[in-house]
């Protein structure tokens, strides 16, 4: 249970900049048309966003992002109550970062105590 801890993202992380579709049908899902179309525009032929910078971990275009790649519009997105926001994006995180690196990774490390002393 995640309810005494607050989201946070880290940085140099990136795991949810990985959009490979046949990874995120559920993302997909969630999406509008149009955003979907956008979506998988952004889809490079590695399964990383073309706007991620893989050797420095590092988006491209963070201050104009679209709207799903923002963890506070998550809860709207997948229709989470705002209350459960901060839970959901804990978990949709942690998944995330144990696909792309691992359960025991630096990076899952790094998340973890982020969001101990983010709350």
């Amino acid at each position: 249970m995640t309810a005494c801890y607050s989201w946070s993202c880290v940085s140099n992380c990136g795991a949810c900049c990985r959009l490979d579709p046949a990874q995120r049908p559920e993302a997909l899902e969630a999406l509008s048309a149009e955003q979907k179309q956008l979506y998988l525009e952004m889809v490079g032929s590695d399964g990383w966003c073309i706007h991620f910078n893989t050797g420095s971990r590092r988006c491209r275009i963070y201050a104009s992002r679209p709207d799903f790649c923002r963890v506070d519009q998550l809860a709207e997105l997948f229709d989470v109550e705002p209350t459960e926001q901060s839970d959901f994006a804990i978990a949709c995180c942690r998944d995330q970062i144990r696909v792309e690196y691992g359960g025991r990774s630096q990076e899952r490390k790094r998340f973890e105590r982020a969001i101990r002393t983010n709350h």
